[in-house]
């Protein structure tokens, strides 16, 4: 397990990070803002229910025909309530960073499927909630999704997301956690 001085310094680190992240996304232009509804898989009863800002890294690689690879930074904010449990604790905040890639259709009008890929970092205001104890308050957290954008201009999204989060034990513990969302954005 981190002592305690490298457990602050490494919530220090990434809080400078996470806010550098948005300070740059915004610069950049975010271009997208979702909405995010989630449950745990497993036997610890845990919904989620959060926001996710987005901003497209504006490149396409592996063009063949109208699919493309591209990809954006996503920074979102999630509430998860549970039980008590053994823990005493049923919530918990999830602030997170993630850069992630999406082989799309290229498809301006209609609909325009895509599958993506995500690996990023997340800081939780607590280490445990129900009978889940994480060890440090602080995870990675991968996702495989699927999903469409569709409408006018393609401003609307809906992806089907499932998520593990684990610390990839950089505590003595390493649990994880894992997650079915449905994510449904907006672009601007």
């Amino acid at each position: 397990m981190m002592n305690p001085s490298a457990l602050k310094k490494a919530r220090h680190t990434f809080a400078l990070i996470f806010l550098g992240a948005l300070v740059c996304s915004s610069a950049q232009a975010l271009d997208t803002v979702a909405l995010e509804l989630g449950t745990s898989e497993s036997d610890e009863d845990v919904n989620r229910f959060g926001i996710a800002l987005k901003s497209d890294w504006g490149v396409r690689w592996f063009t063949v025909g109208d699919w493309s690879l591209g990809g954006y930074w996503e920074v979102g904010a999630n509430y998860w309530d549970g039980d008590e449990g053994r823990t005493g604790n049923d919530s918990l905040g999830d602030f997170h960073l993630t850069p992630v890639f999406r082989y799309q259709h290229n498809n301006e009008t209609g609909f325009a499927p895509f599958a993506e890929l995500g690996v990023g970092a997340h800081l939780h205001t607590d280490s445990e909630i129900g009978d889940k104890d994480f060890d440090i308050p602080f995870s990675f957290g991968s996702h495989f999704g699927v999903g469409a954008r569709f409408g006018a201009g393609q401003r609307y999204e809906f992806v089907y997301r499932f998520q593990h989060l684990s610390n990839a034990s950089l505590g003595d513990e390493n649990p994880g956690i894992n997650f079915h969302v449905i994510h449904l954005g907006y672009r601007f």
